[in-house]
């Protein structure tokens, strides 16, 4: 057996307002959309990893989901000029990342990172 694809599924109270979110500022595209739900991506294949914590690092709580990017400045300043709040960061952690985290419209918390 082998394990194809995990999906993160966020609660939310409003999809149309989550989709712009993750649009407006990771660029992620509607990939399906059935009104109730929406799933949004890219089109290139990516790993499939699941992380369990007892902490998000550095005592910061456990991130909802984890975004990589491969350029945490552009993301950062994005997020800035959308006037989303920055919880945490950026820092350059001890485990190799620099990250930062917010919140998006459904209060997940949102880890984005850069490996360095």
């Amino acid at each position: 057996m082998t394990v194809k694809r995990i999906t993160a599924n966020l609660n939310t109270r409003s999809v149309s307002e989550m989709r712009s979110f993750y649009n407006a500022l990771f660029g992620l595209d509607v990939l399906m959309d059935h009104g109730w739900m929406a799933t949004l991506g890219t089109r290139s294949d990516a790993p499939v990893q699941l992380s369990i914590a007892t902490e998000g690092g550095e005592g910061t709580p456990v991130p909802e989901i984890s975004i990589e990017v491969d350029d945490l400045d552009e993301v950062l300043a994005k997020a800035r000029a959308l006037e989303h709040d920055i919880l945490y960061g950026p820092e350059t952690e001890s485990w190799g990342v620099r990250r930062f985290m917010l919140h998006d419209p459904s209060d997940n918390l949102i880890n984005v990172l850069m490996h360095i």
